[in-house]
């Protein structure tokens, strides 16, 4: 039978059909996850991406303690030596990652908490970069999420950040002070791989997964008890600086009295602004009730105020002088205020979330956030803790059990109340026509 033109025309398109279907499923897999004739991206070295990321961490906190120092010395006509800035500002910085310096005038192992901050941001960031330039939070071959590259970037930072302590401690270390080079480099490692592993597992998503598996009432009760935190340490700063605002006069007077010059009174004032912190959290306990000490002869609380020999510092000026009187019992109510607001948060987030909070849950979490708070604000203390010579001044910051076991206490019983009025009250309005 004979074949018209078309027939062959019409076979031969048919096998070529039949050969991009068989075709067509192999190119799609070799090319999935990037354009087609692009090769996947390389990824840096793990060793040298925490390297790099740890080494500018460090130098952005070694330096402007390094420039405090100059301008400390900068009243001496002569100029100081340049290793003895670079000495003492290591120091400094061994200071602020709590590394306790043996020095002529005593112990000294109260850390600087601002500059503290500021180092452990920065190593964060560190672990955030290491983890990105490693692919941490890209998937395995087989599919499945892995949480070692975020291990290995945390375990990567903390051995450089642990040589980096000791090579400080080793250029620290000179005639009238004395510091130990193992106990540094630990102490840098440990803060390396806890700051750094933070920021690494964040970049990976593994915080986030932990979060999602955890009940929503401990996710509730984290979130109240750290805000609670927050704002009575808030409440602490705020009061510490109106006592400081009132009594600038005093301190001004202290700052005169070292006769530094301008250069040296401005480094003066950013010292002190590395110890703000400190003193909020010293204000903080003041305000929950038990207080702190600065010294075996010092104790200042609500209650009780015995006045010892104190270090002529310009953050000291506003320490008062007699126990809470007058209108002064009124700011010891704040703790019980901040733990009210978180209360009326959780109850309002409660209320705006898809599913809402049963009273169960919602009770539940407001009670586990007292404890919370409690640990937050106890760790804090000990962090504003240490010694800042001989002399009866080996003790200074509050009482961290103290401070801890009352917070507690009230931030439990503020939350529950208002969480509860604030369930009620929403309800009420929600039924009213």
């Amino acid at each position: 039978m004979p074949t018209t033109p078309e027939e062959p025309d019409e076979r031969a398109q048919t096998r070529l059909a039949e050969r991009e279907t068989v075709r067509l499923p192999i190119q799609r897999r070799s090319t999935r996850g990037r354009p087609p004739g692009r090769r996947p991206a390389r990824r840096a070295p793990l060793i040298l991406a925490a390297t790099v990321t740890t080494l500018w961490a460090a130098v952005v906190t070694l330096v402007p303690t390094l420039v405090v120092v100059w301008l400390l010395h900068a009243v001496d006509s002569s100029g100081a030596p340049l290793m003895q800035i670079l000495r003492v500002g290591a120091a400094g910085w061994l200071l602020a990652h709590w590394v306790a310096l043996d020095t002529g005038i005593g112990p000294l192992s109260l850390a600087p908490l601002g500059l503290t901050a500021v180092a452990v941001w920065r190593v964060y960031r560190a672990g955030v970069h290491t983890a990105r330039a490693v692919g941490a939070r890209a998937r395995q071959p087989g599919g499945a999420w892995s949480p070692w590259p975020a291990a290995r970037a945390a375990g990567c930072i903390a051995v450089v950040y642990g040589l980096l302590g000791a090579i400080v401690a080793i250029v620290a270390g000179h005639k009238g002070v004395d510091v130990s080079v193992v106990g540094a480099g630990f102490t840098f490692a440990g803060f390396g791989l806890l700051a750094g592993g933070l920021g690494a597992f964040v970049e990976a998503r593994a915080i986030a997964r932990l979060a999602g598996r955890l009940p929503g009432v401990l996710r509730d009760a984290t979130r109240t008890g750290a805000v609670a935190a927050l704002l009575i340490l808030g409440a602490g700063a705020a009061v510490a600086g109106m006592a400081i605002a009132v009594s600038a006069s005093d301190a001004g007077q202290i700052i005169d009295d070292y006769h530094t010059g301008v250069a040296g009174q401005v480094g003066l004032v950013v010292l002190c602004g590395f110890y703000i912190p400190d003193v909020a959290a010293w204000s903080a306990s003041y305000l929950v009730g038990p207080g702190f000490n600065i010294g075996a002869e010092t104790t200042i609380s609500a209650a009780e105020v015995s006045m010892g020999r104190l270090p002529a510092v310009p953050l000291l000026a506003g320490l008062p002088s007699t126990p809470a009187t007058g209108w002064a019992p009124l700011l010891l109510g704040l703790p019980l205020a901040a733990a009210l607001v978180a209360g009326w948060l959780l109850a309002r987030r409660s209320l705006r979330s898809d599913t809402g909070r049963g009273w169960l849950p919602l009770l539940g979490a407001a009670a586990l956030a007292g404890p919370v708070a409690g640990l937050l604000l106890g760790l804090m203390s000990v962090a504003a803790s240490g010694s800042v010579g001989a002399g009866g001044l080996e003790v200074v910051g509050p009482r961290a059990g103290e401070v801890a076991f009352v917070a507690m206490l009230m931030v439990t019983i503020g939350t529950v109340l208002a969480t509860a009025a604030t369930k009620i009250a929403l309800r009420v309005r929600q039924g009213s026509p």
